[in-house]
């Protein structure tokens, strides 16, 4: 699921988490493909528990660039605040400019 695309966002809806991880990236000008685990039925709660268990801590949002698992939320802000999520959006194909 997360290989295929340059940005993928695991999320809940009704998530403030994942919403504000959604919209900087929409802002940033990347168009993430976003699975709403909530939506997904018993395969989502498995989804959701992998998580869990790779990221240490809340399970989503979870956020993987270039088929590569980046993180939380915690992550995406620290990227976009020392501004190397930018260069790695770049190079996964996800932004052009």
């Amino acid at each position: 699921m997360a290989s295929g695309n340059a940005v993928v966002v695991f999320s809940v809806s009704g998530c403030c988490m994942c919403h504000v991880v959604k919209r900087l990236l929409l802002g940033l000008g990347v168009g993430p493909t976003v699975y709403e685990l909530d939506q997904l039925g018993r395969g989502g709660r498995e989804i959701q528990a992998v998580l869990s268990h790779l990221l240490s801590a809340a399970a989503v949002p979870a956020v993987f660039v270039g088929g590569q698992l980046l993180g939380g939320v915690e992550k995406v802000m620290s990227c976009h605040i020392n501004g190397s999520l930018v260069p790695l959006l770049k190079q996964a194909g996800a932004l052009w400019l």
